[in-house]
């Protein structure tokens, strides 16, 4: 065996039952004949497995495993997840304590195994009462670029990425919702690999870095939605990008009617983008094929399939799986059943990502203000096009997470009630529409508020608890 898995089995032995955990852990190595490497904060576990020929495997083979118990190790995970399928990699990420750190990353030989993973293993009881969150994992290769000056075009921003990063491969730029000619004021830099994606935000990170004279803002971009194949072969929506604000649904319907007759159902628009539903689905890929590039009201339009959100994994993809839906995450407020006087606090923690990667560590939110001094320049923003760590309260949450999966906005119905001691009590009751399939959810807790403001944070925040 090599010296070096011996190593790094009996260094984590040292914190863990001492000569105990060292001998699980070379008896796990011994009976599958992978080796194991602890370096730069993780402990990896195979990669390639005992006999592998050829390269890695594919993106989507990867999974991203949270909430695992601190005292937990390979000779315990690896079991469990090889009941997926065959593990090329299971990559630990480890404390200087020796403890874990929480989570770590399965990567499988095909996408089936870790698809199944995600499935069998999701909130998969690891031990009683610990329930640990699986779902996928990519390498992150895209960046996020802010503040572009929007008369630009897409060749100016790939030339001038170019200049200064190494690995570009494209740059996506979106038209402006009013103005076709001009940019949204951002980009997204795609690079060949995570880490030349990594070594460019490095380099552009510091603001050394002014294009045309402007202070961009570089970020990791959320990584795009991964549908399995089967559920995409089920698809007969379409996803109708860059259209004009003022073209209606009966136009966009009647246009997509124009190569054959009748197969369009329903049109659902919102703001520049549309959802075209068809009866069937062979009649959505042929139009598909058909109306991509096409204009409609002057405008060039992108048509791609829909990708369907499931609920739940979206919620695990963004969050890590980090809140439970449980009453006792939400903010604090007044209760009169035990008298005590709790204050209104920060959201329950949302995790953020690191690296391009999923933490498992809620992000602090900087609650100051800052003067703004004379001459300083400010520039136009979307919402939208911010991180997580910039909204502080669970209704700019709800809004931010229903735009990124292409839902309608939250709709908040305010209901009330009188207490025995004659205060009016108020509830909301949130819809959440889901413009892709044209589902709707309904949500409201169980708590009653004595302020509108309040009412409609604890809405919200019950909302994404139970998504």
């Amino acid at each position: 065996m090599h010296e070096e898995s011996k190593a790094a089995a009996n260094g984590c032995g040292k914190i863990r039952s001492g000569a105990q955990n060292g001998a699980a852990l070379l008896a796990l190595m011994e009976k599958t004949g992978y080796s194991m490497v602890q370096q730069n904060g993780q402990r990896k576990f195979g990669g390639p497995p005992p006999g592998w020929e050829g390269p890695p495997p594919p993106r989507g083979c990867e999974v991203f495993v949270g909430k695992i118990p601190r005292d937990m190790y390979e000779d315990e995970l690896v079991p469990v997840f090889e009941r997926a399928g065959k593990i090329y990699e299971l990559r630990l990420m480890m404390e200087f304590s020796g403890e874990n750190r929480g989570y770590a990353f399965v990567m499988y030989t095909t996408k089936e195994e870790a698809q199944l993973a995600i499935k069998i293993l999701n909130n998969y009881e690891i031990r009683p009462g610990k329930f640990i969150g699986v779902c996928v994992s990519l390498d992150n290769c895209r960046l996020f670029i802010g503040a572009i000056p929007k008369d630009k075009k897409k060749e100016e921003i790939l030339n001038e990425m170019k200049k200064v990063t190494e690995g570009v491969v494209d740059v996506i730029v979106y038209p402006n919702a009013t103005d076709k000619t001009k940019n949204r004021g951002f980009a997204f830099v795609e690079y060949e690999s995570h880490r030349a994606a990594a070594m460019a935000r490095r380099r552009l990170i510091p603001g050394t870095f002014q294009p045309w004279g402007h202070t961009i803002q570089v970020d990791w971009a959320d990584p795009e939605k991964v549908v399995d194949e089967e559920t995409m072969q089920r698809v007969k929506v379409l996803y109708v990008r860059n259209l004009m604000i003022s073209t209606t649904e009966d136009k966009i319907k009647a246009e997509f009617n124009k190569f054959k007759p009748g197969v369009v159902e329903r049109v659902k628009k919102l703001r520049d983008y549309a959802f075209v539903h068809f009866f069937h689905r062979e009649d959505a890929v042929a139009a598909m094929s058909i109306m991509n590039g096409k204009c409609i009201d002057g405008a060039s339009i992108e048509v791609t399939l829909a990708k369907p959100v499931n609920k739940e994994s979206s919620w695990k993809q963004h969050f890590n799986g980090q809140i439970s839906p449980s009453s006792e995450n939400l903010l604090g407020f007044p209760n009169k059943e035990d008298g005590t006087q709790k204050s209104l606090g920060k959201p329950a923690s949302l995790s953020v990502r690191l690296n391009g990667q999923h933490s498992p560590s809620p992000p602090e939110v900087e609650r100051s203000t800052y003067p703004i001094f004379p001459g300083i320049k400010l520039t136009p923003i979307s919402m939208y096009s911010l991180k997580l760590s910039h909204f502080s309260s669970a209704v700019m949450h709800l809004d931010y997470f229903c735009h990124k999966n292409s839902w309608a906005p939250p709709e908040y119905c305010l209901y009330s009630t009188t207490s025995q001691d004659g205060k009016i009590l108020l509830v909301y009751k949130v819809l959440i529409s889901s413009i892709a399939d044209d589902s709707q959810s309904y949500f409201m807790p169980e708590k009653l508020c004595t302020t509108v403001e309040d009412a409609k944070e604890l809405a919200a925040q019950f909302t994404l608890l139970h998504l």
